[in-house]
């Protein structure tokens, strides 16, 4: 069944990309010039920003976001802090005995194989198709990425050490953010008779606002974010991650070939191809074994550079404790530092999107706040650990090094900084990177492949061919993706993600006392469990 339909989006995918490389000249200008009139006008609204002070001005976006999250962490009182040792919990399985079986699906029509359906990853009998870790997995695939490695060196070239604080703050508010709208994603969702999960921001904005009276303003908001998703998907959380990791490539292996990025991107779109046409049952699957071993490889780079550099470390808290306070030479001083942490927090783990929500309604659980609980280790692990890592690298290695200027960043990109940071200890670690951010941009496209195909089968109706035309085209802009200079399409795509944010966040805050309630039946629920 998945070798025919592997044939069926291959060829999709094929009668679609030959008129694609047919007008291969210029085609970077002509897709830039398509999407540049709706890159302005989305950007003017999602971007519009609001001046701090002559030199500092805040996108509305970031404000939203953060005033969201600040919400949620009192509203719930401090739901990152008091629930984060039940999460590790959830996720080791210790309240695995109250996830009985809830509802059965429907065998009829299904492809049943010594009981089980293989199109989804659910138990029969289970509601829910992927593990609580799975869950969080093929959620973090989607966050921890470029942004971690690229994103927070730029953030402290430019805002100095002191980003790195605001940075951990905005994490741990978003941390409130996660819980609340991946609560709300598996109290909402649908499930279909053959047992595949549907949810996500356009089941609860749709079901949850008619609850309160609201049905209008929910349908708008459910399709609004809905398209915004699709156009991420494609832009963002696509051709953006094809391009970065075929330019990494090509640079750190002196390929010069001028076809090197479209055979990258056949590559890679093949790659994807594999994942993406088992569903969720497969994404889980793959991003339970790809992102604990990168962000591990990763992480503990990070550590034996801290381990060498340990006598710096007091100096580097030092240099982070004063920049974030009384920042010197940085523009915009001490709102200048604290907007670059918080963007550049905001903009990695992706709190507040919704976009995660999508990944965690497939989990397998009749309680909703128990996954919104397992959500919220997702900041906790993209920001405040990994880009924090990257973070305390960079300033540790810069002490001696100087290879950066706070303020000014000396020309170079994000990852050419951090390249040069880890390569000041670990020789010819930058190798070992640029295999970090294929893996990275790898998940990246896998698990929002699986958010936009959510958001077009809302839109389009829950139909197979649906299904085999979004995927076919997915692929097809993977290799769009790694051939093309971007450009406009990178800001389209940037402004669609970021204007989720807009009915995300007021749907979950309208929403929020049905999260409550979730959070004390769930807590009743352990309680009543046998005390070990």
């Amino acid at each position: 069944m998945e070798s025919r339909s592997f044939r069926s989006v291959w060829l999709i995918m094929s009668a679609l990309l030959l008129p694609v490389m047919a007008m291969a000249k210029g085609l970077d200008e002509k897709i830039n010039d398509l999407v540049k009139p709706a890159t302005d006008a989305i950007s003017a609204v999602v971007f519009y920003s609001i001046s701090l002070t002559p030199e500092v001005s805040v996108p509305i976006v970031l404000i939203i976001l953060i005033a969201g999250a600040g919400y949620f962490t009192f509203y719930f009182g401090f739901p990152n802090l008091r629930f984060l040792g039940t999460s590790i919990n959830i996720i080791r399985g210790k309240y695995a005995g109250i996830e009985g079986p809830s509802t059965q699906v429907l065998k009829a029509d299904l492809n049943i194989v010594d009981g089980d359906n293989p199109d989804t990853i659910r138990i029969e009998g289970h509601t829910g198709e992927v593990s609580h870790f799975q869950a969080l997995t093929a959620a973090l695939s989607a966050t921890v990425g470029l942004g971690n490695i690229a994103g927070v060196a730029i953030a402290i070239a430019i805002g100095g050490p002191g980003a790195t604080f605001w940075m951990i703050l905005a994490g741990f508010l978003g941390m409130a953010s996660k819980f609340t709208e991946c609560t709300l994603g598996v109290k909402y969702r649908d499930i279909g008779p053959d047992g595949t999960v549907y949810g996500g921001p356009m089941y609860y904005l749709k079901k949850g606002l008619a609850d309160y009276n609201l049905a209008g303003l929910g349908k708008f908001f459910a399709a609004f974010f809905a398209i915004m998703c699709v156009g991420g998907s494609f832009g963002g959380g696509n051709m953006f991650q094809a391009n970065q990791a075929a330019e990494m490539l090509t640079g750190t292996f002196n390929i010069h070939s001028g076809s090197a990025g479209f055979l990258i991107g056949i590559f890679f779109a093949i790659l994807v191809g594999i994942v993406i046409i088992g569903g969720i049952k497969r994404i889980g699957a793959w991003t339970e074994k790809i992102v604990p071993f990168m962000v591990g490889i990763y992480v503990a780079a990070a550590l034996i550079i801290l381990v060498a550099k340990f006598n710096d470390i007091p100096t580097a808290i030092s240099l982070i404790l004063e920049g974030a306070f009384t920042p010197i030479g940085i523009a915009g001083g001490f709102v200048g530092v604290l907007v670059q942490g918080f963007r550049r927090a905001a903009f990695s783990n992706e709190a507040g999107v919704g976009s995660a929500a999508i990944a965690h309604s497939a989990v397998r659980t009749k309680y909703p706040a128990s996954e919104g609980m397992v959500a919220l280790m997702e900041p906790f692990i993209d920001t405040i650990l990994v880009c924090t890592m990257t973070a305390l690298v960079i300033v540790i290695t810069n002490i001696d090094g100087g290879f950066v200027t706070y303020g000014a960043g000396d020309g170079l990109n994000g990852s050419t900084l951090t390249a040069t940071a880890f390569d000041s200890v670990i020789p010819h670690f930058s190798y070992v990177l640029t295999i970090a951010v294929v893996l990275f941009a790898f998940s990246t496209m896998i698990s929002w492949s699986y958010y936009g195909l959510q958001s077009w089968l809302y839109l389009f109706g829950r139909t197979r061919r649906n299904e085999l035309i979004y995927k076919g085209l997915f692929l097809v802009f993977v290799v769009v993706g790694a051939s093309a200079s971007l450009g406009a399409v990178v800001d389209f795509s940037d402004a669609m993600i970021f204007a989720m944010v807009f009915p995300n966040i007021i749907g979950a805050i309208i929403l929020a006392p049905e999260v409550r309630k979730e959070v004390k039946r769930y807590i009743t629920a352990i309680q009543a469990l046998p005390r070990e």
